[in-house]
């Protein structure tokens, strides 16, 4: 049974704008607020920094965030119904374009034979069906419902196969807000400049050994698994370097650890079997997230039928989520994976190119240094004139101040990136070319803007 809106017990937010701006008071886009600032305000007053992820708050850019209504392919439009083209696509989630017909086909239709069950569904064991086709390694895969669970998870399997308790990571790469991987992390960590997090006691990361990244540590038969990003993609893009990626299966091998590659950025945004299959090395464990629920929360982790298979029913490490293969999130994530062919790779990869030369060279001709380095189908932005990275060292390098100066001339053009430094930039194949031209108008004007803000700021120091 439908209810009509007027009758339900939601409020409006505002009870005369609202109802004349036509807007629902659950399916809520804002459209009754007079301005992005008081939308934000009232996220403030509701929400711990008005927002639910924090690199989505504009610390490190100044300014307050615009607040999103609605988007359509390349295209988000904030409740003063501003629009800007998306080259943030839910960091990564969103690889067709936003509403894609063929996502938004497969969640109502799903949605209309109800949104949770908490049993067995067809769609869940396709799902992992279809990873385990394309990702060979992949010989069993559980799904959950995030990123963050995903790593948490394959690092308790980890330690539960082999019994130990030491985890390797690296510097500046990025798992998730999971207390054991925030001793060093990238991205939101690295933007907020904080060294990990308050909250976490020191015997969560007792164990936890941090090294740089692109140097493949030596390891002793402590450590239960090294987990890595394969292309880090959280302090801002960096591939790894030649051997790098060998090195770690090799050294893993040779003391019995098992390696973890967390793709959750890269699996199946990079190649049809993500950042593995591009760089020919098999991870023990691969825990992958965002394309694969089509931009609705889901986490996944795959790995050797072996390993896979201590964990509970069938061995003694425990997982269990309520939404864990949650109908709606495997029907987009089946209609997502189902676009994806060779082709439409080798045209976001086509694509990630144009925009970063354009960037490049609107950036070189009004004088503002910067890198926009490429791996397939990401790019990042390191600003400043200092060398390309290969760490986390070298990435926190970047002038922070020079790519918020970057990034609010681009806003103010209508094209928003990532609100930190340290995020990749992402394409998607809604960027069409028309896209992409209106891309490098709008780069053409905010490159010398940005470079006259550098220009007058004070010197720091």
């Amino acid at each position: 049974m439908t209810v009509p809106a007027t009758t339900t017990t939601i409020p409006y937010c505002d009870v005369a704008a609202c109802p004349a701006a036509g807007c629902d008071p659950v399916v809520c886009t804002g459209a009754g607020l007079a301005s992005n600032d008081v939308a934000f305000a009232r996220a403030e007053a509701a929400i711990p920094g008005g927002v639910n992820s924090s690199i989505r708050a504009f610390t490190s850019v100044g300014g307050r965030p615009y607040v999103v209504a609605r988007a359509e392919g390349p295209y988000v439009w904030d409740v003063e119904s501003t629009r800007y083209i998306d080259l943030v696509q839910s960091y990564g989630a969103v690889i067709l374009g936003h509403a894609h017909p063929a996502i938004t086909a497969a969640i109502s239709a799903a949605a209309s034979d109800g949104t949770s069950y908490g049993a067995p569904t067809p769609r869940e064991t396709k799902l992992a069906e279809v990873i385990a086709d394309r990702v060979p390694s992949c010989e069993r895969v559980r799904l959950m419902n995030s990123g963050t669970e995903a790593t948490s998870t394959a690092v308790r399997l980890a330690r539960g196969v082999t019994g130990r308790d030491r985890i390797v990571t690296f510097h500046g790469n990025f798992h998730g807000a999971t207390d054991a991987l925030l001793a060093a992390g990238g991205s939101g960590v690295a933007t907020l400049g904080l060294p990990g997090t308050a909250g976490v006691p020191a015997g969560a990361v007792a164990e936890t050994l941090v090294v740089p990244y692109n140097a493949v540590p030596e390891l002793d038969e402590s450590v239960a698994a090294v987990i890595v990003e394969p292309v880090a993609a959280n302090m801002g893009v960096v591939a790894p370097v030649a051997g790098f990626l060998d090195g770690l299966r090799a050294e893993c091998d040779r003391v019995g650890a098992l390696l973890i590659f967390d793709e959750v950025i890269t699996g199946f945004r990079l190649d049809t079997g993500g950042a593995q299959a591009k760089y020919d090395v098999s991870p023990d464990l691969t825990t992958f997230g965002k394309v694969i629920g089509g931009g609705l929360p889901i986490g996944a982790v795959g790995g050797r039928r072996d390993v896979m298979e201590h964990l509970s029913p069938l061995g003694p490490v425990f997982h269990a989520g309520t939404l864990a293969g949650n109908p709606l999130a495997t029907a987009a994530g089946l209609a997502a994976l189902g676009q994806l062919t060779p082709d439409v790779y080798m045209e976001l990869a086509a694509n990630a190119r144009r925009v970063a030369a354009i960037l490049r060279d609107a950036c070189q001709a009004a004088g503002l240094p910067a890198r926009f380095p490429v791996v397939g189908t990401l790019f990042g932005m390191v600003a400043g004139d200092v060398p390309a990275p290969v760490d986390f060292a070298g990435a926190k390098r970047t002038d922070e101040a020079a790519y918020a100066a970057f990034f609010r001339a681009m806003l103010a053009e209508g094209v928003a990136m990532a609100p930190g430094a340290y995020e990749a930039i992402f394409v998607g194949l809604a960027h069409t070319q028309p896209v992409i031209d209106e891309i490098e108008a709008a780069a053409s004007r905010a490159a010398p803007a940005a470079a006259t803000r550098v220009s007058r700021a004070p010197p720091t120091g």
